[in-house]
């Protein structure tokens, strides 16, 4: 009975296979590219001021504490508002210049204390920063 079926007929299937040999070759032509051109690139040589000692400020700066609720205060006084604290701050440093320096508890939004810091700088205090806490080790 074998001999009366059909011959089956074979079919070649197409290779769906990518070649990447040419890929690699234009990987190793751009490897060598590379590792010639690189020692050829030079580097500029920056003159940077030099820093002498610093002397320590004379002034303290003056602290603002921020709460993680958001609650402003200095010296032991709380003030309302941000306005509020700003007309301190102002009158403060009006007679003696000095730095102004935010102390944000680690719960407060970044965005809140930026803004604080922002309303401060656009108040005309010029001297603004951040304090940080020492990371301990």
């Amino acid at each position: 009975m074998s001999r009366l079926q059909p011959l089956r007929r074979r079919t070649r299937r197409t290779k769906a296979e990518m070649n990447v040999v040419p890929y690699i070759d234009v990987m190793l032509v751009l490897l060598v590219i590379f590792m010639v051109v690189a020692p050829m690139i030079q580097t500029k040589v920056l003159n940077l001021p030099s820093v002498g000692s610093a002397s320590a400020p004379t002034e303290p700066p003056l602290v603002i504490q921020m709460n993680d609720k958001g609650e402003l205060s200095s010296s032991g006084q709380t003030y309302a508002s941000t306005d509020d604290m700003i007309n301190a701050v102002r009158a403060t440093t009006a007679s003696k210049p000095q730095a102004v320096v935010l102390a944000a508890d680690k719960a407060m939004a970044y965005g809140d204390v930026m803004a604080v810091m922002d309303a401060l700088k656009k108040s005309g205090i010029e001297r603004v920063g951040l304090l940080l806490a020492q990371a301990t080790k």
